[in-house]
């Protein structure tokens, strides 16, 4: 890209020369970039959720905020005319923001967290004892919201404090209850956009286990989906701007779902029961609940990565939640005491989720083309991890830790990943609009930081 800002000029001189010579009436020379179709990035703007904010190893610190993917796709766009690029920054003191987890040791290869907890940029709490954050309430482009879904995003009320607090830290006080998220993404008088909406509308869904409790685990249906996607993508583009969008991942691709295996788990409840009764008989099967009747877990089941951590397989203590009253049988190990539906996403609900993300994938590109926007096709590059390469000579998978593109929440992305898919949003808008944006060079930024 430096190269060709260096030869810009002489370019343009050649264009003068071959004018002048010619005698022909002159035209209009493009100073957006050197793209025919002189797409405007003076003023970029970033919709999103957690992964464009910068969220990683479950919270948003002032690090991750500068390590977001806009932020580097945005510095990529000044070397070709892009304007400043504002982020609700955390302030300096309070670098550490909502706190995160931080690997303290490795134990037998297995990982012990832990949890920043000091220079917070905590302000007090809610009612219902949610954090409130210090307030930014400047010019922002990077308006990234942790935990915003599609759905949300047109309901009043979730930038109150009883509502979504990233979201509510970047609203004045004075905000009226009635302020949407979608209202205040498609009011900053943008040139340039990047959507990333929809992948929380599975997410929670399968992160809970299939389990539908609340608004922030619905499944979204196919039609409320489209209807809402297209009204935003309408609203962000009412004045022909361009943009680009991206595609919702499988999320059961990523080593929250796919780190905790069933045999790794009858190991390590086998070798903690033996240890009390060296009598006892190996158990060769974890049992757990479905939407029918409890089985036998299969290797295409999923457990969540909390699962593990919990130490709740081979319990002797829990009490039934139907009863209160303490089962007898160790947790899990008996058809008599399955192991909760929150806690596993089994096939046939992986297969629901999976063939929800490819619908909603099709009405996305059908939305972009409409507009003719690009699409960066995020799902298409998670399963690419899913397989593993090497950017580098660094080995990039979905293993958790040692991938280097996963945080230590199993779901969000390292500075390398957001690095990864800064790449991908790059790739998709040069190859739409013929423009000339630089690559991010991900041998600069990290993986898991290790203890």
């Amino acid at each position: 890209m430096k190269r060709f800002q260096k030869n810009i000029k002489l370019y343009i001189g050649f264009v003068a020369l071959a004018l002048a010579a010619s005698c022909k009436p002159s035209i209009d020379l493009d100073t957006k970039g050197g793209n025919p179709e002189n797409v405007d990035f003076s003023k970029y703007i970033a919709v999103g959720n957690s992964l464009t904010s910068g969220y990683a190893n479950s919270g948003l610190s002032l690090k991750g905020q500068e390590q977001s993917f806009p932020n580097m796709l945005a510095q990529e766009m000044k070397k070709v005319g892009g304007g400043e690029f504002l982020q609700p920054y955390f302030p300096a003191e309070n670098y550490n923001g909502s706190g995160f987890l931080y690997l303290k040791a490795l134990v037998n290869g297995q990982p012990e967290l832990g949890t920043v907890t000091d220079h917070l940029a905590i302000r007090g709490q809610t009612e219902d004892k949610k954090p409130l954050y210090i307030k930014y309430t400047g010019p922002i482009n990077n308006l990234g919201v942790p935990g915003m879904r599609l759905d949300m995003a047109f309901a009043p009320g979730i930038g109150t404090t009883k509502g979504n607090p990233y979201f509510e830290r970047l609203l004045p006080d004075n905000a009226p209850a009635t302020t949407t998220y979608v209202d205040f993404a498609t009011t900053k008088d943008h040139t340039f956009f990047s959507f990333s909406l929809g992948n929380n509308d599975v997410l929670g869904y399968a992160t809970n286990g299939a389990v539908h409790t609340d608004a922030t685990n619905a499944l979204i249906s196919e039609q409320d989906f489209t209807g809402r996607y297209t009204s935003f993508i309408t609203k962000l583009t009412n004045k022909e701007q361009k943009g680009v969008v991206a595609t919702i991942p499988d999320v059961t691709a990523v080593p929250y779902f796919t780190t905790v295996t069933r045999q790794a788990l009858l190991a390590g409840a086998n070798a903690a029961l033996a240890a009390k009764d060296p009598k006892l008989p190996p158990f060769e099967n974890i049992y757990i609940k479905t939407k029918t009747t409890p089985r036998a877990a299969t290797d295409k089941d999923m457990f969540i990565l909390p699962f593990s951590s919990a130490g709740l397989l081979g319990r002797q203590d829990l009490k039934d939640p139907a009863t209160g009253i303490v089962n007898p049988y160790p947790y899990g190990l008996y058809l008599q005491n399955p192991v909760g539906d929150n806690f596993v996403l089994d096939e046939a609900e992986a297969k629901m989720v999976q063939d929800r993300i490819v619908a909603l994938n099709a009405i996305i590109k059908q939305v972009a083309d409409s507009k003719k926007l690009a699409v960066a096709d995020i799902y298409s590059f998670l399963n690419k991890v899913k397989s593993g390469y090497q950017i580098n000579g660094i080995a990039i998978s979905n293993k958790y830790i040692t991938g280097n593109i996963f945080s230590l929440d199993g779901v969000h992305l390292t500075p390398m990943g957001y690095a990864i898919m800064a790449n991908v949003f790059v790739d998709a808008i040069n190859a739409k609009y013929s423009t000339k944006l630089g690559k991010v060079n991900v041998s600069q930024y990290g993986g898991v930081a290790l203890p």
